[in-house]
């Protein structure tokens, strides 16, 4: 399946904006304090181009590879890219070059290989995934250990905590899952007041994110439409 056509693609992100703005209104926030991110993994680059020209300036890749070679083709455009994916860390130098914010720092390796990248004096924001689930093989780290790979990062001069991220477990509401990242992050604050965003919500569940709080929303297929045959 290709790309949707502009005027498609324009009115999806309109929507998805519009219902955005309406959810942060019925939370008592303001839409502005709210950043959409555009998940575009396995659409190609030209769709990211579409996509800034309507407006849009955060994207956000899952895999390393793909984060590279877009980033490298649309150098020409103001863009900033979120790293959203499980980060490997004999990859974290790649992720580094092309990525503004990395949201999936889980463990104190990867933090270390990400602060190794460094070049010169630049600085990096990234995030703390939080594990929400039972499954010690998904992504981010358990919540009880949260507190302490935030201070990890926070000794790492060429990082800069931003705050948490999270995917909402399957077998749970996302209300719920939401209001317990919610508490993760209040208690990172306490260490750094400066780590305020939460990287929650994606295209089925942003609504309760931004209720319990999310700055930031990884939206893909909703904007996108389905993702492109890779075969």
């Amino acid at each position: 399946m290709g790309a949707p056509a502009p005027s498609e693609l324009a009115a999806r992100l309109s929507a998805i904006d519009e219902r955005i703005a309406d959810a942060a209104r019925a939370a008592g926030r303001a839409p502005e304090e709210i950043t959409r991110i555009v998940v575009t993994k396995f659409h190609p680059a030209a769709l990211v181009r579409e996509l800034h020209a309507l407006g849009v300036s955060a994207v956000g890749e899952n895999r390393q590879q793909e984060l590279t070679a877009k980033a490298t083709e649309l150098a020409d455009l103001d863009l900033q890219w979120h790293f959203i994916g499980q980060g490997q860390t004999n990859k974290a130098g790649a992720i580094r070059r092309s990525a503004e914010v990395v949201h999936s720092v889980d463990r104190d390796r990867f933090a270390d290989a990400l602060h190794r990248a460094a070049d010169g004096d630049d600085v990096l924001d990234v995030l703390v995934q939080i594990n929400l689930t039972d499954d010690p093989g998904r992504g981010g780290v358990a919540p009880d250990a949260a507190t302490a790979l935030a201070e990890h990062v926070l000794s790492l001069p060429s990082l800069r905590l931003r705050g948490v991220m999270a995917v909402a477990p399957l077998d749970e509401e996302p209300a719920s899952a939401f209001a317990r990242l919610r508490g993760i992050a209040d208690g990172i604050r306490t260490i750094e007041p400066t780590a305020t965003w939460i990287s929650a919500g994606m295209t089925g569940d942003f609504v309760e994110a931004i209720a319990a709080g999310a700055t930031h929303l990884r939206i893909g297929s909703a904007i996108t439409g389905p993702r492109p045959d890779r075969g």
